[in-house]
Order: C-alpha cells, then sequence, then structure tokens
C-alpha cells in the first residue's frame, strides 16, 4: 500500500487541489493507498478541508517541517511512502515513476518541479541553479520525496534537528542504505513563497545559508520564508 503523507500548516487555500491531485492519481495506478494530512498547528480550516476530500487527519503541535513529516510516517500503514507538501500536485508519470524506481531496486528518491504560475525574475536564476544542483548531486526537493518504508525506518527518517533542507538530510541518510535516485518526470508546485516574498529576502537568507552553513536551519527564527505568516497574493 501507498502512504501519501501531506505535511500542512494553514494550507486551507490550496490543500484541496492537492488532495484530489493525489486522489486522481492513485485511483488511475490502481494501487491500494491512503492519504494522510499531518496537521501542524493550524489556525485555519486545514483539518476541515483534509477532512472533506477523504483523507486521515493527524493533529500534531510542532511547527517543524522534519518533525511534522516523521509523525505522518510514524502514523502510516503503507510499504511505500510519498511525502507531498500541502501546495503540491503529483501526476500519474511521476508516481509511476516512482514505483518503477523503487520495484528496481531504489530504497528512495525525489523528482523535477516545476511551479504552478509566473516567478519573480530575480527569483529565477536562484531557484534554476537550486534544482539544477538537486539533480546533479542526488538530492530530492522538498516537495514531493518517496521511500520504502524499510528503507526510512533503516535511515532514521526525516532529521529533527532541521527546521529546513531536511529534504536533502534525508536523501543523503538513504543513500547510505541504497539507491537514490532523482526522477526526470516533475511535480507542479506553487510559487507563492516566491511571488510574495522580496528578491533581497530570498538571496539574503540563502547567502546567509552559503556562509554559515547548517547551524542557519536548526533555528526556525530567521527562517520566515517557511515559517513566517502566510502572505496573500495580490
Amino acid at each position: 500500500m501507498i502512504s501519501f503523507i501531506i505535511p500542512a500548516h494553514n494550507e486551507e487555500q490550496l490543500l484541496g487541489r492537492t488532495l484530489m491531485s493525489v486522489s486522481r492519481v492513485a485511483e488511475e495506478i490502481g494501487e491500494s493507498f491512503e492519504v494522510l494530512v499531518v496537521d501542524d498547528a493550524s489556525t485555519d480550516r486545514t483539518a476541515e478541508v483534509a477532512r472533506e476530500h477523504g483523507a486521515r487527519v493527524v493533529p500534531v503541535q510542532h511547527r517543524q517541517i522534519a518533525k511534522t513529516r516523521n509523525s505522518g510516517a510514524r502514523e502510516a500503514k503503507g510499504d511505500v511512502f510519498i511525502f507531498v507538501d500541502g501546495d503540491t500536485e503529483p501526476t500519474v508519470e511521476v508516481v509511476r515513476a516512482a514505483l518503477e524506481a523503487l520495484r528496481n531496486g531504489a530504497v528512495g528518491g525525489g523528482c523535477g518541479v516545476r511551479f504552478d504560475g509566473p516567478v519573480p525574475l530575480a527569483a529565477q536564476i536562484p531557484t534554476t541553479m537550486l534544482m539544477y544542483g538537486s539533480r546533479y548531486l542526488k538530492l530530492a526537493c522538498g516537495c514531493f520525496v518517496f521511500a520504502k518504508r524499510g528503507a526510512f525506518e533503516a535511515c532514521g527518517g526525516f532529521d529533527e534537528t532541521l527546521f529546513a533542507a531536511e529534504e536533502w538530510a534525508v536523501s543523503q541518510r538513504l543513500k547510505r542504505v541504497g539507491q537514490f535516485v532523482v526522477l526526470k518526470e516533475q511535480v507542479i508546485t506553487s510559487a507563492r513563497k516566491l511571488r510574495t516574498h522580496s528578491a533581497w529576502e530570498i538571496l539574503s537568507l540563502l547567502g546567509k545559508v552559503a556562509l554559515l552553513g547548517p547551524k542557519v536551519l536548526r533555528k526556525r527564527e530567521g527562517l520566515e520564508l517557511w515559517y513566517g505568516e502566510r502572505r496573500v497574493e495580490r
């Protein structure tokens, strides 16, 4: 069985779209599946939207993405874990390719990403560099990560000392267990963070990480791009 694990904080606006995509994909593939929405301290209708679409809600109070993902994995019943962000739409092609990779011996992987709309010019260069860098280094982008249950548990899951870049860390952990792949197939994810934050905010954060290393990622403060109040697109 496939467990689709969706971490979510205040995602009522886009979660329904994600859940409809997951259901369409799973039904077309024909595998047994479950959908878990790990509702991390939401103050909006995230949990209600999840239940309206038939998902099982796992309530947590972490406000830390790695812990939230791991909480979903502990509640999941499937043999395969697919972690999908609450603003991301998987496709049939991506999920089929992921399952085929696992059948062919991979223990986990990621995939390509395309955005749901325009990306500001100033954000295009750093995001493109990150995507190509992730593919070259075989590191998953956070909006879609898949793994065999046994491999995920053997590697210890997501690093709970990290508040961001936990998908890169789990990629490295899974590589120590077996083959890790990055698929050419793409999911569709929201570019709202890039559209609602200035180029300076984005570039300064990337600069801090480049200069100061992982310690920047070990506390919530300074990571407002992920943990700040959701900005409304205009």
